[in-house]
Protein backbone atom coordinates (compact mmCIF):
# COMPACT_ATOMS: atom_id res chain seq x y z
CA UNK A 1 0.00 0.00 0.00
CA UNK A 2 0.71 4.06 -0.24
CA UNK A 3 0.06 5.30 2.60
CA UNK A 4 -0.49 8.80 3.40
CA UNK A 5 0.03 9.05 7.48
CA UNK A 6 -1.10 12.72 8.68
CA UNK A 7 0.59 14.00 12.07
CA UNK A 8 3.54 11.27 11.39
CA UNK A 9 6.45 13.12 13.26
CA UNK A 10 4.44 12.90 16.48
CA UNK A 11 4.77 10.40 19.48
CA UNK A 12 2.10 7.67 18.12
CA UNK A 13 2.17 8.40 14.25
CA UNK A 14 6.06 8.09 14.09
CA UNK A 15 5.82 4.92 15.71
CA UNK A 16 3.21 3.15 12.96
CA UNK A 17 5.44 4.77 10.04
CA UNK A 18 8.68 2.90 11.69
CA UNK A 19 6.78 0.11 12.44
CA UNK A 20 4.90 0.57 9.02
CA UNK A 21 8.40 0.28 7.19
CA UNK A 22 10.19 -2.03 9.32
CA UNK A 23 7.21 -4.75 8.92
CA UNK A 24 5.69 -4.22 5.64
CA UNK A 25 8.42 -3.64 3.09
CA UNK A 26 6.37 -3.68 0.22
CA UNK A 27 4.59 -0.30 1.81
CA UNK A 28 5.47 3.43 1.28
CA UNK A 29 4.36 6.05 3.56
CA UNK A 30 4.28 9.49 2.44
CA UNK A 31 3.79 11.80 5.87
CA UNK A 32 2.54 15.15 6.68
CA UNK A 33 2.88 17.07 9.65
CA UNK A 34 2.23 21.10 10.54
CA UNK A 35 5.39 20.61 13.03
CA UNK A 36 3.56 21.83 16.06
CA UNK A 37 5.38 22.05 19.37
CA UNK A 38 4.66 18.18 19.57
CA UNK A 39 5.92 17.41 15.58
CA UNK A 40 9.17 16.85 16.31
CA UNK A 41 12.03 15.85 12.88
CA UNK A 42 13.72 13.50 15.43
CA UNK A 43 11.31 11.13 15.58
CA UNK A 44 11.57 10.09 12.16
CA UNK A 45 15.09 10.10 11.86
CA UNK A 46 15.59 6.29 11.44
CA UNK A 47 13.45 6.11 8.36
CA UNK A 48 14.62 9.47 6.48
CA UNK A 49 16.95 7.58 4.45
CA UNK A 50 14.37 4.44 3.76
CA UNK A 51 13.24 5.32 0.05
CA UNK A 52 9.40 4.28 0.49
CA UNK A 53 9.92 7.51 2.70
CA UNK A 54 8.45 10.98 2.24
CA UNK A 55 8.19 14.00 4.71
CA UNK A 56 6.03 16.75 3.83
CA UNK A 57 5.41 19.68 5.90
CA UNK A 58 2.33 21.26 6.08
CA UNK A 59 -1.65 21.51 7.52
CA UNK A 60 -4.40 18.89 7.27
CA UNK A 61 -7.09 21.60 6.97
CA UNK A 62 -5.34 22.76 3.08
CA UNK A 63 -7.09 21.13 0.98
CA UNK A 64 -4.14 22.90 -1.81
CA UNK A 65 -1.89 20.53 0.19
CA UNK A 66 -3.93 17.30 1.33
CA UNK A 67 -5.46 16.89 -2.44
CA UNK A 68 -2.13 15.64 -4.47
CA UNK A 69 -0.82 14.23 -1.52
CA UNK A 70 -3.78 11.81 -1.55
CA UNK A 71 -3.97 11.26 -4.97
CA UNK A 72 -0.56 9.66 -4.79
CA UNK A 73 -1.96 7.50 -2.09
CA UNK A 74 -4.48 4.39 -1.71
CA UNK A 75 -5.24 4.93 2.26
CA UNK A 76 -4.86 7.97 4.54
CA UNK A 77 -4.07 7.50 8.18
CA UNK A 78 -5.00 10.06 9.89
CA UNK A 79 -3.64 10.87 13.34
CA UNK A 80 -3.07 14.37 13.01
CA UNK A 81 -4.70 16.26 16.13
CA UNK A 82 -4.73 18.83 19.08
CA UNK A 83 -4.53 15.94 21.58
CA UNK A 84 -3.71 17.60 24.93
CA UNK A 85 -6.96 18.12 27.51
CA UNK A 86 -5.34 20.68 29.44
CA UNK A 87 -4.45 22.73 26.44
CA UNK A 88 -7.88 22.38 24.75
CA UNK A 89 -9.51 24.04 27.83
CA UNK A 90 -7.21 26.83 27.26
CA UNK A 91 -7.99 27.34 23.59
CA UNK A 92 -10.75 24.93 22.21
CA UNK A 93 -10.52 26.39 19.14
CA UNK A 94 -7.29 25.54 17.63
CA UNK A 95 -8.80 22.00 18.97
CA UNK A 96 -11.93 22.41 16.86
CA UNK A 97 -10.09 23.59 13.71
CA UNK A 98 -7.45 20.91 13.53
CA UNK A 99 -9.61 17.99 14.57
CA UNK A 100 -12.59 18.51 13.11
CA UNK A 101 -12.10 20.78 9.89
CA UNK A 102 -9.11 19.04 9.25
CA UNK A 103 -10.58 15.29 9.47
CA UNK A 104 -13.31 16.76 6.66
CA UNK A 105 -10.78 17.90 4.38
CA UNK A 106 -9.05 14.52 4.64
CA UNK A 107 -12.23 12.74 4.19
CA UNK A 108 -13.25 14.95 1.01
CA UNK A 109 -9.60 14.19 -0.20
CA UNK A 110 -9.82 10.45 0.40
CA UNK A 111 -13.04 10.79 -1.62
CA UNK A 112 -12.00 12.07 -4.25
CA UNK A 113 -9.45 10.29 -4.82
CA UNK A 114 -11.13 7.33 -4.92
CA UNK A 115 -9.51 5.47 -1.52
CA UNK A 116 -10.89 1.61 -0.71
CA UNK A 117 -9.55 2.52 3.15
CA UNK A 118 -9.49 5.48 5.61
CA UNK A 119 -8.71 4.99 9.02
CA UNK A 120 -9.58 7.63 11.90
CA UNK A 121 -7.37 7.27 14.92
CA UNK A 122 -9.34 8.64 18.20
CA UNK A 123 -9.28 8.33 21.15
CA UNK A 124 -11.34 6.58 24.36
CA UNK A 125 -11.85 9.67 25.86
CA UNK A 126 -15.15 10.23 23.64
CA UNK A 127 -16.84 7.56 25.89
CA UNK A 128 -16.91 10.16 28.72
CA UNK A 129 -15.94 9.74 31.58
CA UNK A 130 -17.43 5.67 32.51
CA UNK A 131 -18.36 4.79 36.18
CA UNK A 132 -18.76 1.03 35.74
CA UNK A 133 -17.96 -1.39 33.13
CA UNK A 134 -16.31 -1.37 29.88
CA UNK A 135 -16.73 0.79 26.69
CA UNK A 136 -17.81 -1.11 23.64
CA UNK A 137 -17.80 0.27 19.86
CA UNK A 138 -21.65 0.62 19.74
CA UNK A 139 -22.03 2.67 23.49
CA UNK A 140 -22.80 6.32 22.98
CA UNK A 141 -20.45 9.27 22.88
CA UNK A 142 -20.71 11.59 25.54
CA UNK A 143 -17.30 13.53 25.39
CA UNK A 144 -16.90 15.91 28.21
CA UNK A 145 -13.80 18.23 27.34
CA UNK A 146 -13.23 20.31 24.31
CA UNK A 147 -10.38 17.39 23.17
CA UNK A 148 -12.62 14.61 23.58
CA UNK A 149 -15.61 16.59 21.82
CA UNK A 150 -13.45 17.65 19.09
CA UNK A 151 -12.51 14.21 18.66
CA UNK A 152 -16.47 12.96 18.51
CA UNK A 153 -17.03 15.65 15.39
CA UNK A 154 -14.04 14.36 13.73
CA UNK A 155 -15.77 10.56 14.15
CA UNK A 156 -19.07 11.99 13.31
CA UNK A 157 -17.91 13.44 9.74
CA UNK A 158 -16.23 9.76 9.30
CA UNK A 159 -20.21 8.46 10.06
CA UNK A 160 -21.35 10.95 7.39
CA UNK A 161 -19.21 9.99 5.01
CA UNK A 162 -19.39 6.20 5.39
CA UNK A 163 -23.61 6.37 5.07
CA UNK A 164 -23.16 9.56 2.25
CA UNK A 165 -20.76 8.37 -0.09
CA UNK A 166 -20.06 5.08 0.64
CA UNK A 167 -16.35 5.50 1.87
CA UNK A 168 -14.83 2.96 3.36
CA UNK A 169 -13.31 4.14 6.87
CA UNK A 170 -12.59 2.53 10.18
CA UNK A 171 -11.83 4.49 13.27
CA UNK A 172 -9.49 2.93 16.31
CA UNK A 173 -10.55 4.36 19.69
CA UNK A 174 -6.98 3.79 21.82
CA UNK A 175 -6.66 4.04 25.34
CA UNK A 176 -4.03 6.14 27.69
CA UNK A 177 -0.71 5.97 25.53
CA UNK A 178 3.00 6.04 26.42
CA UNK A 179 6.23 4.70 25.76
CA UNK A 180 9.82 6.35 24.01
CA UNK A 181 9.09 9.72 21.43
CA UNK A 182 6.67 11.09 23.87
CA UNK A 183 6.01 15.18 24.41
CA UNK A 184 6.53 15.59 28.15
CA UNK A 185 3.61 17.80 28.27
CA UNK A 186 1.84 14.03 28.98
CA UNK A 187 1.46 12.37 32.35
CA UNK A 188 4.00 9.76 32.23
CA UNK A 189 6.80 11.52 30.59
CA UNK A 190 6.45 14.89 32.37
CA UNK A 191 6.67 12.58 35.82
CA UNK A 192 9.64 10.97 34.31
CA UNK A 193 11.53 14.16 33.67
CA UNK A 194 10.28 16.19 36.19
CA UNK A 195 11.27 13.45 38.63
CA UNK A 196 15.04 13.20 37.02
CA UNK A 197 15.47 17.01 37.75
CA UNK A 198 13.65 16.45 41.40
CA UNK A 199 10.91 18.43 40.40
CA UNK A 200 7.42 17.67 41.87
CA UNK A 201 4.89 15.55 40.01
CA UNK A 202 1.65 17.40 40.12
CA UNK A 203 -1.13 15.00 40.76
CA UNK A 204 -4.80 16.44 39.69
CA UNK A 205 -6.92 15.88 42.87
CA UNK A 206 -6.85 13.05 45.49
CA UNK A 207 -4.39 11.44 42.39
CA UNK A 208 -7.35 8.23 42.10
CA UNK A 209 -8.52 8.82 38.34
CA UNK A 210 -7.97 5.68 36.71
CA UNK A 211 -6.57 5.46 32.76
CA UNK A 212 -5.70 2.27 30.96
CA UNK A 213 -2.36 2.97 29.95
CA UNK A 214 -0.87 1.15 26.60
CA UNK A 215 2.41 1.19 25.05
CA UNK A 216 2.80 2.90 22.18
CA UNK A 217 4.25 0.00 20.47
CA UNK A 218 1.08 -1.82 21.41
CA UNK A 219 -1.09 0.96 19.93
CA UNK A 220 0.36 0.87 16.78
CA UNK A 221 0.49 -2.55 16.02
CA UNK A 222 -3.69 -2.21 16.67
CA UNK A 223 -3.87 0.63 14.48
CA UNK A 224 -2.53 -1.73 11.72
CA UNK A 225 -4.65 -4.83 12.41
CA UNK A 226 -7.55 -2.50 12.30
CA UNK A 227 -6.29 -1.56 8.85
CA UNK A 228 -5.26 -4.40 7.72
CA UNK A 229 -7.62 -7.11 8.99
CA UNK A 230 -10.40 -5.24 10.25
CA UNK A 231 -14.29 -4.88 7.78
CA UNK A 232 -12.97 -1.24 6.46
CA UNK A 233 -16.36 -0.02 7.85
CA UNK A 234 -15.89 -0.49 11.80
CA UNK A 235 -14.74 0.74 15.10
CA UNK A 236 -12.25 -0.88 17.37
CA UNK A 237 -11.11 -0.05 20.95
CA UNK A 238 -8.07 -0.82 21.34
CA UNK A 239 -6.91 -0.90 25.35
CA UNK A 240 -5.38 -2.98 27.60
CA UNK A 241 -7.87 -3.75 30.04
CA UNK A 242 -5.77 -2.26 33.05
CA UNK A 243 -6.64 0.28 35.65
CA UNK A 244 -4.06 2.69 37.06
CA UNK A 245 -4.37 5.87 39.18
CA UNK A 246 -2.65 8.63 38.50
CA UNK A 247 -0.98 7.73 42.54
CA UNK A 248 0.36 4.61 41.08
CA UNK A 249 2.01 6.28 38.02
CA UNK A 250 3.86 8.46 40.13
CA UNK A 251 5.03 5.45 42.45
CA UNK A 252 6.03 3.80 39.80
CA UNK A 253 8.06 6.28 38.06
CA UNK A 254 9.71 7.31 41.31
CA UNK A 255 10.44 3.69 42.46
CA UNK A 256 12.47 3.45 39.12
CA UNK A 257 13.81 6.30 39.08
CA UNK A 258 14.95 5.48 42.94
CA UNK A 259 12.92 9.29 44.27
CA UNK A 260 11.08 10.44 47.29
CA UNK A 261 7.29 10.10 47.60
CA UNK A 262 7.95 13.41 48.63
CA UNK A 263 8.39 14.58 44.84
CA UNK A 264 4.14 13.84 45.03
CA UNK A 265 2.48 16.83 44.94
CA UNK A 266 -1.51 17.55 44.79
CA UNK A 267 -3.04 20.45 43.22
CA UNK A 268 -6.88 21.19 42.11
CA UNK A 269 -8.49 18.95 39.71
CA UNK A 270 -8.88 19.68 36.25
CA UNK A 271 -12.21 21.10 35.39
CA UNK A 272 -14.40 18.32 33.99
CA UNK A 273 -12.31 15.59 34.87
CA UNK A 274 -13.89 11.97 33.58
CA UNK A 275 -12.92 10.00 37.16
CA UNK A 276 -12.51 6.49 34.47
CA UNK A 277 -12.18 5.29 31.55
CA UNK A 278 -12.17 1.53 30.53
CA UNK A 279 -12.63 -0.36 26.92
CA UNK A 280 -13.67 -3.52 25.99
CA UNK A 281 -11.26 -4.80 23.42
CA UNK A 282 -12.64 -7.77 22.05
CA UNK A 283 -13.43 -6.98 18.61
CA UNK A 284 -10.24 -5.93 17.96
CA UNK A 285 -8.81 -9.24 19.63
CA UNK A 286 -10.62 -11.24 17.56
CA UNK A 287 -8.49 -9.97 14.40
CA UNK A 288 -5.60 -11.57 16.45
CA UNK A 289 -4.56 -8.42 18.27
CA UNK A 290 -3.04 -8.46 21.66
CA UNK A 291 -0.99 -5.86 23.68
CA UNK A 292 2.90 -7.28 24.36
CA UNK A 293 3.59 -4.51 27.19
CA UNK A 294 2.17 -5.23 30.65
CA UNK A 295 2.27 -1.66 32.79
CA UNK A 296 4.96 -2.37 34.56
CA UNK A 297 7.42 -4.06 31.67
CA UNK A 298 6.27 -0.60 29.78
CA UNK A 299 7.11 1.96 32.39
CA UNK A 300 10.51 0.12 32.69
CA UNK A 301 11.34 0.76 29.19
CA UNK A 302 10.11 4.21 29.08
CA UNK A 303 11.94 5.42 32.67
CA UNK A 304 15.01 3.45 30.54
CA UNK A 305 14.51 5.24 27.20
CA UNK A 306 14.54 9.08 28.99
CA UNK A 307 17.38 8.53 30.98
CA UNK A 308 19.13 7.41 28.21
CA UNK A 309 17.79 9.84 25.22
CA UNK A 310 17.80 13.28 27.68
CA UNK A 311 19.76 15.05 24.26
CA UNK A 312 16.04 14.46 22.91
CA UNK A 313 13.71 15.63 25.47
CA UNK A 314 15.98 18.33 27.29
CA UNK A 315 15.34 20.87 24.55
CA UNK A 316 11.57 20.21 24.54
CA UNK A 317 11.26 21.58 27.94
CA UNK A 318 12.37 25.30 26.99
CA UNK A 319 10.31 28.60 27.55
CA UNK A 320 7.51 27.62 25.49
CA UNK A 321 6.74 24.32 27.71
CA UNK A 322 7.36 26.33 31.01
CA UNK A 323 5.29 28.81 30.08
CA UNK A 324 2.39 26.63 29.59
CA UNK A 325 3.50 24.48 32.42
CA UNK A 326 2.79 27.26 34.96
CA UNK A 327 -0.18 28.41 33.26
CA UNK A 328 -1.64 25.28 34.11
CA UNK A 329 -0.77 23.97 36.83
CA UNK A 330 0.81 27.09 39.38
CA UNK A 331 -3.00 28.27 39.50
CA UNK A 332 -4.08 24.85 40.47
CA UNK A 333 -1.59 24.26 43.58
CA UNK A 334 -3.70 23.42 46.85
CA UNK A 335 -3.09 25.40 49.28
Amino acid sequence: MRLLVTGGAGFIGSEFVRMTLREHPDDSVTVLDRFTYAGNRRNLESVQDDPRFMLVEGTITSAETVTPLAEAADVIVNFAAESHVDRSLEAPGEFIQTDVYGTYVLLEAARQAGHERFVQVSTDEVYGDVSSGRSSESDRLLPRSPYSASKAGGEMLVFAYRASYGLNATITRGCNTFGHHQYPEKIIPLFITNAMDDRPLPLYGDGTAVRDYMHVDDHSRGIDVALRRGDGISEYNIGTGGEVSGVTVADTVLRLLDKPGSLKQFVQDRLGHDRRYALDSSNLAALGWAPRFDFETGMAETVRWYAENEDWWRPLKSGAFWEFYSRNYRPLIAR
